[in-house]
């Protein structure tokens, strides 16, 4: 897509920009536009400027997506870096944080201010705002148990505020209704209580531990690729894990794309895969899965862009 001229901005505005480097799976073509935004005004201004005709999409730490071969067409806002990661105690038992700051970071944070209830948070890869899109969730919690409100702007550059005393928002087991241009700045979590900052700190620890037991999180990888059938608490809960490794999938490669053998759940990038060995990886999981077990497994990795043409 050829672009009209884009409005000026302070942060950075970067051409034809690769996106591989900003995504876990190191894989995908490039944003017609990237935009880095120095500030809220920054990013403020430049939607209520920028041409409404033009796509828009948000971009975190890049965990949990595909970004397909042809790259995405528009301009891509990504909200990381250190003016978007603060982490504060807001009052009481209280934790306010930008949309980019890390799961794990908020978890630590919490912490280190005696907050229990947010150690969960640890297990989630990637950034706040990302969790938000999904609901994120692990050891029995998701994101819209600690949330208390979300800031951020619309497409046209409106400030808006979701949750408490607010427009409401809804979640379901991965899944919440926010508009899919909304940009997520700011988040504030409640905490169940307070507690001893080094036992927290233990409990996060143990956590981490056992997440790198049993997950390939030094690989390229994303989080879980399919949520569970069936939603936490259900009797008899299905595990997307257990049906794809019943149905013969562990280690499956489909180019330079593998089901992990450490965790069925889990796709990997060995090296020299594209975004489109993946996705036809993970549509052949799914394939299997239904055949032996009449589940339709429901993608969690979010996939997006244009599908590159010979």
């Amino acid at each position: 897509m050829t672009l009209p001229s884009l409005p000026p901005v302070r942060g950075k505005l970067i051409a034809n920009a690769p996106l591989a480097p900003y995504t876990w799976f190191r894989v995908g073509g490039p944003a017609d536009a990237l935009f880095l935004p120095e500030d809220e005004a920054d990013l403020e201004a430049f939607l209520k400027a920028l041409d409404p005709g033009i796509p828009v999409t948000i971009l975190g730490v890049g965990s949990n997506l595909i970004v397909r071969d042809g790259g995405i067409e528009g301009v891509v806002i990504r909200l990381m870096g250190r003016q978007w990661g603060e982490i504060t105690k807001s009052g009481g038992t209280e934790l306010t944080a930008g949309s980019g700051a890390l799961d794990l970071a908020v978890a630590k944070a919490a912490a280190r201010h005696g907050l229990t209830g947010l150690e969960f948070l640890s297990g989630i890869p990637g950034s706040l705002g990302g969790a938000t899109r999904t609901n994120a969730g692990c050891y029995g919690r998701e994101l819209k148990d600690v949330l208390v409100r979300l800031e951020g702007f619309t497409r046209t550059g409106e400030r808006r505020t979701y949750g408490e005393g607010h427009t409401p928002v809804h979640f379901t087991y991965r899944h919440t209704d926010l508009p899919e241009d909304f940009l997520v700045t700011r988040l504030v979590l409640q905490a169940t209580g307070a507690g001893d900052p080094g036992e927290i700190s233990a409990e996060i620890e143990t956590l981490q531990s056992r997440r790198a037991e049993t997950q390939p999180i030094r690989e390229k990888t994303s989080g879980s690729t399919f949520a569970n059938p069936d939603p936490p608490g259900t009797p008899n809960q299905r595990s997307a894990w257990k049906l794809i490794d019943a149905a013969g999938c562990r280690g499956l490669k489909v180019g330079g794309a593998q089901v992990s053998p450490m965790h069925c759940n889990f796709l990997i990038n060995t090296g020299e895969a594209t975004a489109a060995d993946l996705e036809a990886l993970g549509e052949l999981v799914r394939a299997r899965v239904l055949e032996t077990s009449g589940v339709s497994l429901r993608w969690e990795v979010r996939r997006i862009g244009r599908i590159q043409t010979a």
